[in-house]
């Protein structure tokens, strides 16, 4: 059986990652709209994998932390009137020879239905959690995710795997086999070697596939690769790691000599670390620094995503709520749903704005590519969001929204141009002091301008939200001149009043007369932009 059909209210759907290290809950409404809320968000360190892998079973005391944390959460979904939980179990579980015990105590005490899933498929949903935020299209990477009984490595572009490959190296994992539970001081470059050298012999036939399928990026996930790539900004750049990061191996290489000759209680006290990921985190680090050095990787991107969100988007797929679109795509349509926009309308801006873009190019007006093209796009899209907050001064709120929404695959830049260009769709253009506009640079200042006055031609040409006008384009271009040649499919007095009021805004931006000609049946009636 598939999910249940969405009703007018929406659905609440909870996720739960119970991981060697830590349990992860995520609670999400599916809207009508064909959109998702984000609940809560919750995580809880429960060391399951704690002295399981030696025996092969889990401890008692681990399985009451587990279970307690398990039930915490079931009982958060419920009261947000979670309809369904789906919850997952990964490697500490897996391996465990008294995992049938432990998911039946799961069932019975804290009422979750937990499903083990395999290394390869744990490795599948963290790549659909980690690539949907990422823009990669056609290029391949792969991906690492270091957790606290396994090491999953997968080699995929945007839209699908390759390969996937699970690893039994985690920082739990091998802590257990080469560090007592009472060893506290530092950890000698002697055992660093020799962590390094078990986890070599293991990576071997991985390392080799990967590098047949000759990815051109890397991007890591996990705590422990979020935290080593955090202390190594907060050394390096003296900046906390920000969404999609990148680190260099020579930067994390003197992170981990660092944290591995502290002695644990110093550890914990390093600027950037997570006090609780401080005794396991050397030997994570050196599954990291032996993947990166012999796949030859110089550089890693570094992802907040995971398993938590690959189990989402697995969700969505099988209820196509975005049928099939791009991450960015994804990501806008997301943040326009949520804000409640008229979206026939918005979606008949972004094809009339990008009419004028096109047949502008054609006609020489001006020289902007695929990426300006798309962000224009995306800004179309997005204009009208701030009439969530009012209709009153919409623009500013449009700006505010976008600016700081987490739209997944654009990065700051990217959304603060589009932010600028849909703060310019309606009345004045704003003040050259303006925030959105000070921290452009002289070249994007005038990108947004240009793109700002076509998304200001095709609001104008949707003016009434009826879909007037069939379609419109730039025709002769001179020095001097730009005729806009625009073809109604029905009465569009008001469009074309609105694109008239902007013949003088055309010309400050373009240095041109902006001639408009309306097509009226067989007739073509000119007016002067003058």
């Amino acid at each position: 059986m598939g999910p249940a059909p969405l009703s007018e209210a929406g659905r609440v759907l909870a996720f739960l990652d119970m991981g060697t290290n830590s349990i992860r809950l995520l609670l999400v409404r599916i809207n009508h709209n064909r959109s998702y809320t984000l609940l809560l968000q919750q995580r809880e360190v429960i060391r399951l994998g704690e002295g399981a892998f030696q025996e092969e079973l889990l401890q008692d005391a681990a399985m009451e932390r587990a279970i307690l944390a398990a039930r915490g959460f079931a009982e958060m979904a419920r009261s947000y009137g979670a309809e369904e939980l789906v919850a997952v179990a990964t490697a500490a579980t897996r391996d465990a020879a008294n995992r049938e015990e432990f998911l039946e105590r799961l069932a019975q005490e804290a009422g979750v239905d937990m499903r083990i899933i395999s290394g390869r498929e744990e490795a599948r949903l963290i790549y659909l959690g980690v690539v949907s935020g990422l823009v990669l299209e056609s290029r391949k990477a792969v991906f690492i995710d270091i957790g606290g009984g396994s090491t999953e490595v997968t080699v995929g572009d945007q839209f699908e795997h390759y390969y996937l490959d699970t690893l039994k190296l985690g920082a739990i994992r091998l802590s257990g086999i080469f560090l007592r539970p009472d060893e506290t001081g530092p950890i000698s470059e002697d055992r660093y070697a020799l962590i390094r050298q078990y986890v070599s012999g293991a990576v071997v036939r991985t390392v080799q596939r990967v590098r047949n399928l000759e990815p051109e990026i890397a991007v890591g996930s996990s705590g422990t690769i979020m935290n080593l790539a955090e202390i190594t900004l907060r050394r390096t750049r003296k900046r906390r790691l920000e969404r999609n990061d990148t680190v260099r191996l020579d930067e994390l290489r003197e992170t981990i000599r660092i944290l591995r000759e502290l002695p644990l209680e110093q550890r914990r006290n390093v600027p950037g670390i997570n006090p609780e990921r401080a005794d396991i985190i050397v030997p994570g680090a050196a599954v990291l620094e032996t993947l990166l050095e012999e796949m030859g990787v110089a550089e890693l991107m570094v992802s907040d995503r995971g398993l938590r969100e690959g189990l989402l988007m697995d969700y969505l797929d099988r209820i196509d709520l975005f049928q099939g679109m791009s991450v960015r795509e994804r990501s806008v349509f997301q943040l326009s749903r949520s804000c409640g926009f008229d979206e026939t309308h918005a979606r008949e801006v972004a094809r009339l704005a990008l009419e004028l873009f096109d047949s502008g190019a054609e006609s020489g007006l001006h020289r902007l590519g695929r990426r300006e093209r798309e962000l224009l796009y995306y800004a179309a899209l997005l204009h009208d969001v701030g009439m969530f907050i009012a209709f009153s001064n919409h623009q500013e709120h449009s700006y505010y929204i976008i600016r700081n929404a987490e739209l997944l695959g654009f990065d700051q830049k990217e959304i603060g141009i589009m932010a600028a260009v849909a703060l310019h769709h309606r009345k004045k253009s704003p003040r050259k002091d303006h925030p959105g506009l000070t921290a452009l640079d002289k070249d994007e200042k005038r990108l947004v301008r240009i793109l700002g006055m076509f998304l200001r031609l095709a609001e104008a040409l949707d003016r009434s939200h009826s879909e007037a006008v069939e379609r419109v384009g730039f025709g002769k271009i001179t020095k001097k001149e730009a005729r806009l040649d625009i073809f109604r499919s029905r009465e569009c007095q008001l469009e074309y009043w609105g694109v008239l009021e902007l013949c003088e805004g055309f010309e400050r931006v373009f240095g041109r007369v902006l001639q408009v000609n309306l097509q009226e049946g067989n007739s073509l009636s000119a007016v002067s932009g003058e």
